[in-house]
C-alpha cells in the first residue's frame, strides 16, 4: 500500500546520517524531492539503488530535485553506507518506523521499497512500488521529474 498520487506529503522530522534533525517542508522549501524508502544499508538490492541514485545525482539536481533516502538503519549506519558509496545525498534514520508509517510503506515480512516524487507545495506526484526493480526507482522519477518542467 501507498499513499496516492495528488494526495499532500506528511511533514516528518528525522536524523539525518550526521546526527541533524531534518524535516521535509524545510527541504521542499528549496528542492522538489525524490522520498525513497529502502529496507536495509548495505544489502544489493539496496546499495544498487543508493548508487544509481548517487550516479544520476547531477541529472536529478538539473531537474530541481534533491533525494532523501529512509530506513530504519541507525544514524551510524547510514554514515558508514553513504561513505562508503560516496552517496551525495541525506539517508534518514527511521528507527520507530514512524515516517514509513506516515508514508504507508510497512511491510509484512520485508520493508518495501517505495519511492515518492513530491513537489515544492508538497503534492506527491508520484508513486513507485517495487522490492525487485531498484535501478527503475530512478528512472521513473526522473521521468516525473522531466515531466514536472516541461508541464
Amino acid at each position: 500500500m501507498t499513499l496516492p498520487v495528488g494526495s499532500h506529503a506528511p511533514d516528518f522530522r528525522g536524523t539525518d546520517e550526521k546526527g541533524n534533525a531534518i524535516t521535509l517542508y524545510e527541504v521542499l522549501k528549496d528542492h522538489n524531492v525524490v522520498l525513497y524508502f529502502y529496507p536495509k544499508d548495505e544489502t544489493p538490492g539496496c546499495t544498487k539503488e543508493a548508487c544509481t541514485f548517487r550516479d544520476n545525482w547531477e541529472d536529478i539536481n538539473k531537474l530541481g530535485a534533491t533525494v532523501i533516502g529512509i530506513s530504519s538503519d541507525s544514524v551510524e549506519s547510514h554514515r558508514k553506507f553513504k561513505e562508503n558509496h560516496s552517496l551525495p545525498f541525506t539517508l534518514i534514520s527511521d528507527p520507530d518506523k514512524s515516517i514509513r508509517k506516515a508514508y504507508d510503506a510497512i511491510g509484512t515480512l520485508l520493508p518495501p521499497r517505495i519511492s515518492y516524487v513530491i513537489t515544492k507545495d508538497g503534492t506527491i506526484i508520484h508513486v513507485y512500488n517495487s522490492q525487485m526493480n531498484p535501478a527503475k526507482h530512478v528512472a521513473l522519477a526522473k521521468e516525473k521529474l522531466k515531466n514536472l518542467i516541461n508541464a
